[in-house]
């Protein structure tokens, strides 16, 4: 198969890098506005169609890549399916969910696969998360925390422009979002309360904490930072018999569980200004501490399933439907973060 690319900046460097392990799969040209993008290409042996048109015209290019600003995803990928090609469009599939939904509509149409690129359900971090739910190491999981933080603000690029779709709710939002919605398939989300911060930019939000409380009690934080000098565990997973933290990407954490043992005789501790039982530590007979189960992925999987499923060989990895679904979660975000009222989701 060969594809083509609308965008050539730093996301489409990262898929030209990624295609180039998979057999099967080949680069055939890019286009992008930018004279400077083009250029860039051209220094790098890539071919440079005269225009999106003259990309979309090309018989031998079967799937074409939107790696562009999100504002015009949903044009440039309309387009291009009414051109007879298959699409990958990077994330949030667009801003708003009348948007996906018509392009939904014109992959149902014309026959053509639309996907997002929703990479990160392949995280490590994550997957471990999902290991160690279903293997329920922890008893029965009562919250979630889910947590990115940095201290540089927004990208200097059009992710502050709030019309281009700017702002860490669509940027990072879409991922932690899609991760907690698939690690709870099929349980309907209740409520949805959220926050946003302006610390360093007034035009979009660079930050936001998001509480969510599922149909079966279970509780998940969502925090984005981009003004935290010191962060915070990157996973937090409370349940009765256990905790399991992940700090970082490197998958640094570990699971602490019960062993079985009752403390019936606490032993107070002193704190500052008292006495406390209820905050004592637990004695070191009582507690174990496991490494974490750590989970290997292989991101080239994302594009080896559009492949087959192109070929008629599997089902998506990422259905539309899900896509949609987060897509009316971020507006349930920022309705909430505008009333400071906590939105009824899915009753």
């Amino acid at each position: 198969m060969k594809l083509g690319m609308i965008g050539y900046g730093g996301m489409a460097h990262w898929h030209k890098e990624t295609i180039e392990g998979i057999q099967g799969l080949t680069l055939a040209g890019i286009w992008d506005i930018a004279p400077k993008a083009r250029e860039t290409a051209e220094k790098e042996g890539v071919r440079v169609y005269e225009s999106q048109q003259d990309l979309l015209a090309q018989e031998d290019i079967d799937l074409v890549l939107i790696a562009t600003p999100n504002d015009v995803h949903c044009s440039i990928a309309v387009a291009a399916m009414e051109a007879g090609k298959h699409v990958v469009c990077e994330k949030p599939a667009a801003l708003s969910s009348q948007e996906v939904e018509e392009m939904m509509e014109v992959s149902k149409r014309t026959g053509q696969f639309l996907t997002i690129h929703q990479n990160r359900r392949w995280d490590e971090d994550f997957l471990t998360v999902c290991r160690i739910l279903e293997e329920q190491r922890l008893g029965e999981v009562f919250r979630i925390e889910s947590r990115v933080h940095g201290s540089r603000g927004i990208p200097g690029d059009w992710r502050q422009e709030k019309e281009k779709g700017g702002g860490m709710v669509l940027d990072w939002g879409v991922h932690l979002l899609d991760q907690i919605l698939l690690m709870k398939k099929g349980v309907k989300l209740s409520r949805v309360h959220a926050l946003t911060t302006h610390v360093t930019n007034q035009i979009v939000d660079d930050g936001f904490t998001v509480e969510l409380v599922f149909a079966d009690g279970q509780q998940v934080m969502v925090e984005v930072g981009t003004s935290n000098f010191v962060s915070l565990p990157r996973w937090y997973v409370l349940g009765s018999n256990g905790t399991a933290v992940i700090r970082d990407w490197e998958l640094n954490g570990e699971i602490v569980s019960a062993r079985g043992k009752n403390e019936k005789d606490v032993v107070p501790v002193k704190t500052a200004a008292g006495l406390t039982k209820t905050m004592a530590p637990r004695r070191e007979d009582t507690i174990c501490t496991q490494p974490l189960p750590k989970v290997d992925s292989d991101i080239r999987e994302f594009y080896q399933n559009v492949m087959a499923v192109i070929e008629g060989r599997e089902e998506p990895r990422i259905h539309m439907e899900e896509v949609l679904r987060v897509m009316k979660l971020m507006e349930a975000v920022f309705e909430s973060a505008r009333t400071e009222k906590t939105v009824v989701f899915e009753s």
